[in-house]
């Protein structure tokens, strides 16, 4: 498939259609109608050619004709196709839109292939996504009416059918293991070797599968976005009933009708899922048309008015509150025995209901990713009262949903960030995960979407878990993080390239149970010795809220206005100055160095604290934290770095976030560095924390020896020298007096 391609034209036609329309909405249901109606075509879904002559060539079509096949569409379809009453002349001409998908996109990338839908959908709204996103990487509150444009990113196909084959195909297989379907799963990943205690415990799990039949078998996208997954769910189970005995159009009408469930936030997606449903379900039974689906959009009711209802079924239309937010995180309950009043919209809360209240043999997903801090205020309030052990962020409650939706001995399969795996604000998380076994796991890293910037900086992990707890139970974990691509990704999980199996309970020996698959015994019996944090003290230090207002370069003051060696906070006031040192990170330095900033702290930072008294009473932000620490030595380090530089920072600085700094006393201080600036250090560091981030409870998660020797203290001292000699040899250090060369 022609990615380029799609991506050039969606937003050649989104420019051409919002400028003709003026119209956002109206824009993008000619976008839908016009890339529906290509896709029949080219499939022979229309009886007749519409764009096209016989030859494949672009043909003039007239507003009449183009209503007229419209309008049998939304016969066909009604639940999702409006009746359209404007035809915008920019569809028509030689340099039209119709013109323009005929010409980009070549006749071969339609065929079969209905998952080109979603990705028309992904770049059509491109733009719109790469806005919103920008505002979340700045911690900028997503309205609810946006939070599809920046949570929804297309899952890469191959991702999915790993996802899907790993779950449903494994469910089969297990109970079915001389089943045909085998030859076609090629993403499917044989279990790792197992105890015998765990293989008895396996064969119980088997023999509940040798009994289920297709019809039984339930699976859910509860973020289906342009539905990708469900429809290769209906692929697998296609190949599941005909396995079983049945017919092509048996299959179809049992598959849309026991199988396949969905539910999502957008009505954009909704539409979309359906359209590609009933494309798929046409593929194996031309004469289907109008069904009935088990997929649903909060969307339809999110804005419900609850007081037009009375009595038990108003209170269950307050439970849907804000539906169109929280999505399928929310649990609702419906009145027993009790005939609901006829309302559209009721019907529609009860459907969703019912899909919420089933448990699955399969749950599938990409959901949404968005930190607490991107969260507006109902829905932070929302997950934080729900969603405890997972509130930092939407992707991390939906793995807690995820769960709960699941049957017990059924199968969560889920792409989501890797920061799961590592942090210590998920700690509750995976210990709540805990309770369940993977299956395997795929270590993404950066570049598995195929999505522009986006992929460029989501870091992303894929798994499969079963709702089973066998302490001994070994998963296999795959590192495909260095593959620089989503492609070579794929063929590295094909090859098997860096696999690793190990049980859950190594974890644990570990503090907050980072997922370090890949760490020997060994490494893990370092964890049972003492701590860094039994000895030293780890702290953040502040947050302006406003660093150009006051945060400067030293040498952008006056140097009179400086202090820099004050030792305490009253001496610090004593001196009457405004600015002193700041430390703020800064690139990868070792020993010393980085001294380049300065902070306005002026008498106790008086105006620094009257700000944040202002701002705090209309945000969270900006925090002026340990100030008990300020001013004292201490070891620094970069608080974002591919790999962390520690260094000594002598008297007289106050620290922030970004340049976070561990106080301990004066004797080990040098033992400390030495070891911090060690590649013993940086490997268990990675351990806890393989991203960007390194935090302050992962430096006191760090084992600590402590075994004095003069010499290491000598070697520690000599660097931090040598350092300071090189730092200051440069005009960009305060102490500057003269270069090293002349």
């Amino acid at each position: 498939m022609n990615k380029s391609a799609i991506r050039n034209f969606a937003v050649t036609a989104r420019n051409k259609l919002i400028t003709s329309l003026a119209d956002e909405e109206k824009a993008y249901l000619w976008f839908f109608y016009l890339t529906a109606l290509r896709f029949m075509e080219v499939n022979s879904i229309e009886q007749k050619k519409i764009f096209t002559d016989e030859n494949g060539q672009f043909q003039l079509i007239c507003q009449e004709e183009l209503k007229a096949h419209c309008q049998a569409l939304h016969r066909l379809f009604p639940e999702i196709f409006k009746k359209l009453e404007i035809f915008p002349t920019v569809l028509f001409d030689q340099n039209g839109v119709i013109a323009d998908m005929i010409s980009m996109i070549p006749e071969q990338d339609w065929k079969d292939q209905v998952q080109i839908m979603g990705w028309l959908y992904q770049y059509y709204h491109s733009a719109q996504k790469n806005k919103t996103f920008a505002n979340l990487r700045k911690n900028i509150k997503i309205p609810a009416e946006e939070i599809p444009a920046v949570t929804q990113l297309f899952t890469p196909e191959w991702i999915v059918c790993y996802m899907i084959e790993n779950s449903l195909g494994r469910l089969w297989m297990e109970g079915h293991p001389d089943s045909e379907i085998k030859n076609n799963l090629l993403y499917y990943m044989e279990e790792a070797p197992q105890k015998e205690a765990v293989q008895i415990q396996l064969a119980k799990y088997r023999k509940v599968y040798q009994s289920i039949t297709p019809e039984q078998i339930k699976i859910i996208d509860p973020c289906m976005g342009a539905g990708n997954i469900l429809v290769y769910a209906f692929d697998v189970l296609m190949q599941i009933y005909l396995s079983s005995g049945y017919t092509q159009q048996e299959a179809v009408r049992a598959i849309l009708k026991h199988n396949l469930y969905g539910l999502d936030i957008d009505r954009k997606a909704y539409e979309l899922t359906y359209f590609a449903l009933m494309m798929k379900a046409r593929q194996y039974d031309s004469n289907i048309s109008d069904i009935s689906l088990n997929i649903a959009c909060f969307a339809d009711i999110g804005k419900t008015d609850s007081t037009q209802f009375s009595g038990i079924w108003r209170e269950f239309a307050e439970q849907f509150s804000n539906a169109d937010s929280y999505g399928s995180l929310i649990q609702v309950t419906a009145p027993e025995q009790e005939k609901p009043p006829h309302s559209e919209q009721l019907s529609k809360m009860l459907k969703i209901c019912d899909i919420l209240n089933q448990k699955y043999d399969i749950v599938c997903t990409n959901p949404p990713y968005m930190g607490n801090s991107s969260m507006n205020a109902e829905l932070s309030s929302f997950v934080k009262e729900h969603f405890p052990n997972s509130k930092s962020d939407l992707f991390a409650c939906f793995m807690e949903r995820c769960g709960q939706l699941t049957k017990e001995n059924g199968f969560y399969a889920m792409l989501t960030m890797q920061s799961w795996m590592f942090l210590f604000r998920f700690q509750r998380l995976r210990r709540h995960l805990m309770q369940h076994d993977v299956i395997n796991l795929l270590h993404l890293g950066m570049n598995a979407f195929e999505y522009g910037e986006v992929g460029t900086i989501v870091q992303a992990a894929a798994f499969v878990m079963r709702c089973t707890d066998n302490i001994d139970y070994q998963g296999s974990y795959l590192n495909l993080c260095s593959m620089p691509s989503s492609e070579e990704k794929r063929i590295a999980y094909l090859n098997r390239t860096q696999i690793y199996t190990i049980d859950k309970k190594a974890f644990e020996q570990i503090a907050g149970c980072p997922y370090a698959y890949w760490a020997s015994e060994q490494v893990f019996q370092l964890f049972a010795n003492e701590t860094l944090g039994s000895v030293a003290e780890p702290r953040q230090g502040m947050t302006t809220s406003d660093n150009n207002r006051f945060v400067r370069k030293w040498f952008e003051v006056e140097i009179d206005t400086i202090c820099f060696h004050a030792q305490n906070s009253e001496l610090a006031r004593k001196s009457h100055k405004k600015w002193f040192p700041y430390h703020k990170g800064g690139g990868y330095r070792k020993w010393y160095g980085n001294h380049e900033y300065l902070v306005n702290y002026e008498n106790d930072g008086q105006e620094l604290k009257a700000f944040h008294e202002k701002l705090n009473q209309v945000s969270t932000g900006g925090r002026i934290k340990n100030k008990e620490y300020y001013f004292k030595k201490s070891i620094a380090w970069n608080f974002i770095a591919a790999v962390p530089g520690f260094r000594f920072c002598p008297e007289g600085f106050i620290f922030d976030v970004a340049g976070s700094a561990l106080f301990t006393e004066e004797e080990q201080t040098e033992y400390i560095l030495g070891f911090l600036c060690s590649c013993v250090a940086r490997y268990l560091l990675n351990i806890l924390n393989p991203t960007m981030n390194i935090q302050a409870n992962d430096i006191k998660s760090l084992p600590y020896l402590y075994q004095p020797e003069e010499r290491i203290n000598e070697l520690v001292s000599e660097n931090i020298t040598l350092c300071m000699e090189d730092w200051d040899s440069f005009e960009t250090s305060w102490d500057f007096e003269q270069h090293p060369l002349l």
